[in-house]
């Protein structure tokens, strides 16, 4: 069976470089989040405590170990580099971004409820008021628009607005 040539070109990981990064931001959850994971995985020890305390409270870390990691692993990133944006798992080149506008308190709530096109891509997190409305101008691509949650708002509309290198 034939090796493979050393010097052949590795393919390229499809991830970000971090190089030109000017925004990024991951959207964790919020303390009372946490305490409300904390307070869930306290139902281990209630159900299993009147079987054996050894039993409840090994339930309730491995109630607390699971929601936590599901949490972790499923917190989203907004990355914006001078080529490209990233939005949890969508990702599209900055030559397709048109105009971008955030939205906090009432207009935030109205942006994810009755003005909510369909068609939208949306990573917004119910623990973060403000969200990002992202233009899509790409002509092949039916969706409108991103709306994502941020904490920061006004600087992801900076970041995005910043004209390409």
């Amino acid at each position: 069976m034939p090796t493979p040539d050393q010097s052949s070109p590795v393919p390229a990981r499809n991830t970000p470089s971090t190089s030109g990064v000017l925004y990024t931001e991951k959207l964790w959850p919020s303390l009372w989040i946490w305490i409300v994971v904390v307070g869930l995985s306290s139902a281990g020890l209630l159900m299993f405590g009147p079987i054996s305390p050894t039993a409840g409270v090994v339930a309730a870390l491995a109630l607390l170990a699971i929601m936590t990691t599901m949490l972790v692993v499923s917190t989203p990133t907004i990355t914006v580099t001078a080529d490209t944006v990233r939005v949890g798992r969508a990702s599209i080149d900055r030559a397709f971004v048109g105009s971008v506008e955030a939205f906090k308190k009432a207009e935030a709530t109205a942006e994810r409820g009755p003005r909510l096109n369909g068609l939208a891509y949306m990573c917004f997190r119910g623990w973060i008021d403000p969200v990002v409305k992202i233009e899509i101008t790409d002509p092949a691509d039916r969706t409108p628009y991103w709306l994502a949650s941020s904490r920061r708002p006004d600087e992801l509309v900076a970041a995005l607005s910043t004209p390409r290198a």
